[in-house]
């Protein structure tokens, strides 16, 4: 039998065949991710930009995968990171590791149900029925003729994945042709079961050796009692710096007085009239409770709420109950796809209305396991009050779900958070004494003795009596010479920023730095006011033109910003993280202020507070925890290139003269660090002079 060869000659050949160089901290990685896979040993690793991590960990998983004949798991945050995986690396990295390998490996994306259009929805002719007193008669038209498209393009399509039609459709327009998991007839019920879209991209994902997913769908796999991804043993979790926001979004749930009606509407005549009335009017009180209170975290159920919840909890069930099952004796497909979908709403409705019942009933708010609170949304041109309920934790079902069951990589461009991993490991539910931080050695005299191991029905080892998982950090490096490439410039000199307009003075210091750097910036605020204030400055300050998050679709605006150095983009948190610039069009990066979560965030004050309730410092684990990582997101947007040179220009002199200041630098790569503007703007002046490359 042919041995696999080993990790660093399968890394060295793909960089070969793909016409890239050896880079130490990749073949760092690649070990380690290798290593990890191994010992069953979770790792988390830091690799910055330019050390191609996306080949370091695919090499391992690919050959963990053809050599154990499991499949392995990817899953990343963002669409456009599946997409660079799935339409660029692995089919050129299955190519050049075909030969060594002895066959081709194979691969797939993996995406929830409401990606794939439903057959039977479709040829049914049941779709969800607009709230038409929200949207106007032009809207309506726009959804009619795009539903048309759909169909039409049901009969062209291999795939039925929304992100292969172009151009796109509304979210609107998509509900009227696809389901939700809930909402699905399931394979045995389904007269289209044989040609659905999304159970030939399951079938098809359950037999290759790389699955490409999201954090939702992991997280809704790991929530779901049924599995949703096939059986697996390793996890790759790329940008694994959203898993945790991810993992609550999918977790947080919501009621509203309008969306009671939005259920009694989709259950439409599966009812009789005296059912309707009463669920109807169950939400109309409840969205009569809920206007009269402010927009805050609920400490307890308010006066009137628990009897307006109660109620409505009974005659959701009681509808539940008259509908009966989704398949009747002699039903239609049509009929059977109009009960699923009603009954999956008021099965989903009622359970958020259970949840939020049993919220309060540990008195101890940082031992609940929910966040409760009231938000007052803009909804055209009125105003509805939504109450939701969010996890104060999601450590304890990545724990149980995720880290119990698989080997699990969790890897970054930024995972550090004050110099170490602890931060996220937490929130990740890993413990600190469970772990050890390595900058690619293995010291054994720092690793705790290893815990009694077990294996389960399925060959996956767990920790026997319920030890901690064991877990290590590599921080892999980057290509940059940060001291020598950038300068991070902190304006000690300017005032702490208020929660008003921003001052005149620091709009006088942006528009220097612009000026000496002859436009070429990237403007990063904390909020969309902000940017607005800040663009309509300069713009009259200067010359150059700006951009503005806003004016057009956030990848137009990159594109024109990169094509034109001269050019500023102001934006906010999608330009955070998510702007890849290298050359000339990106030499300054300014940030107007450190990006604290907002004091009035009802969900990250009560996980402030439980921290604080165990006796830790709740301030730094949650809102400068939270601050770091967005700064080195932020900061991470000026070298995106060997080649590159620039400033990271921070304009909040906290930075520099708070207590967490330190704390905020140590996330922070290491860029040449000064207060002096004057040196800063010769600098830029200087670099804006010189030809690029």
């Amino acid at each position: 039998m042919t041995s696999t060869p080993p990790v660093t000659a399968l890394l060295d050949a793909a960089v070969t065949a793909l016409g890239g160089s050896r880079r130490d901290g990749q073949v760092r990685m690649a070990s380690a991710v290798a290593h990890a896979i191994d010992t069953g040993e979770h790792l988390a690793v830091q690799a910055g930009t330019g050390t191609g991590k996306s080949l370091a960990y695919l090499v391992p998983a690919i050959r963990h995968a053809v050599e154990s004949g499991r499949t392995v798991v990817v899953s990343t945050a963002t669409i456009a990171l599946q997409r660079q995986l799935i339409e660029r690396d692995l089919p050129r990295l299955a190519g050049a590791l075909a030969g060594p390998l002895h066959r081709e490996p194979t691969f797939a994306i993996l995406k929830g149900r409401g990606n794939y259009l439903c057959l039977n929805k479709i040829h049914s002719g049941t779709a969800e029925e607009p709230a038409t007193e929200l949207f106007d008669a032009f809207e309506l038209s726009r959804t009619g003729r795009e539903v048309t498209r759909l169909r039409e393009w049901t009969s062209e399509t291999e795939t039925g994945d929304r992100d292969d039609l172009s151009p796109g459709v509304s979210d609107r327009s998509w509900r009227q042709v696809s389901v939700t998991a809930r909402e699905c007839l399931g394979a045995a019920n389904c007269s289209y079961s044989e040609d659905c879209f999304a159970e030939r991209s399951r079938r098809a994902a359950g037999k290759v050796d790389v699955i490409v997913t999201n954090h939702a769908l992991l997280a809704i796999d790991a929530m779901s009692p049924a599995s949703i991804l096939p059986e697996h043993d390793v996890v790759m979790i790329d940008e694994a710096h959203e898993l945790v926001d991810r993992i609550t979004s999918v977790s947080t749930a919501e009621l509203s007085g309008a969306g009671i009606t939005l259920v009694a509407r989709r259950c439409g005549k599966l009812l009789d009239d005296e059912t309707t009335d009463a669920l109807l009017g169950a939400g109309e009180n409840l969205d009569a409770v809920l206007t009269e209170l402010p927009g805050r975290e609920w400490t307890r159920l308010p006066s009137g709420m628990a009897e307006a919840l109660a109620s409505l909890r009974d005659r959701l069930w009681l509808a539940r109950n008259e509908i009966g099952p989704v398949r009747m004796p002699g039903a239609s497909d049509e009929s059977a796809a109009a009960r699923s979908a009603a009954l999956t709403s008021l099965e989903e409705t009622h359970d958020t209305v259970v949840r939020l019942l049993g919220a309060f009933d540990t008195p101890d708010p940082a031992k609940r396991h929910d966040v409760v609170w009231v938000a007052h949304e803009k909804a055209g041109n009125d105003t509805r009050a939504v109450v939701r309920i969010a996890p104060l934790s999601v450590g304890g079902l990545l724990r149980a779900s995720l880290f119990a069951n698989s080997t699990v990589i969790l890897t970054s461009a930024t995972l550090t958070v004050g110099g170490n991993f602890d931060a996220l490991a937490a929130t990740w539910g890993l413990p600190a004494a469970g772990r050890r931080d390595t900058d690619g050695a293995d010291p054994a005299t720092e690793r705790p003795p290893a815990p009694e191991i077990e294996s389960t029905a399925i060959g996956k080892a767990v920790p026997a009596d319920n030890a901690p998982p064991r877990w290590s950090g590599l921080d892999a490096g980057s290509p940059f010479d940060y001291p020598k490439a950038a300068i991070l410039y902190v304006a000690r000199h300017l005032p702490r920023p208020g929660r008003d307009a921003i001052a005149e003075q620091t709009l006088d210091e942006l528009a220097e730095l612009i000026a000496a750097a002859d436009g070429r910036t990237l403007g990063l605020f904390s909020s969309m006011r902000a940017a607005r204030e800040a663009a309509e400055a300069i713009r009259e300050r200067s010359d150059h033109p700006v951009l503005c998050q806003g004016d057009d679709t956030t990848s137009a605006l990159v594109r024109r910003f990169a094509e034109d150095p001269q050019t500023c983009l102001f934006g906010t948190l999608s330009l955070w993280q998510g702007v890849d610039v290298p050359g000339p069009s990106c030499s300054l990066v300014v940030i107007d202020r450190i990006p604290f979560p907002r004091p009035d965030d009802p969900l990250l004050t009560a996980r402030q507070r439980a921290v604080e309730a165990r006796g830790g410092n709740g301030f730094l684990t949650v809102a400068a925890n939270h601050a770091a990582l967005l700064l080195a997101q932020g900061a991470g947007r000026l070298l995106r290139s060997t080649d590159d040179r620039g400033v990271v220009a921070v304009l909040d002199s906290r930075l520099a003269t708070a207590g967490y200041g330190g704390y905020l630098l140590a996330s922070l790569p290491p860029f040449w660090r000064t207060t002096d503007g004057d040196l800063v703007r010769s600098a830029l002046g200087r670099l804006a002079a010189i030809p690029y490359g």
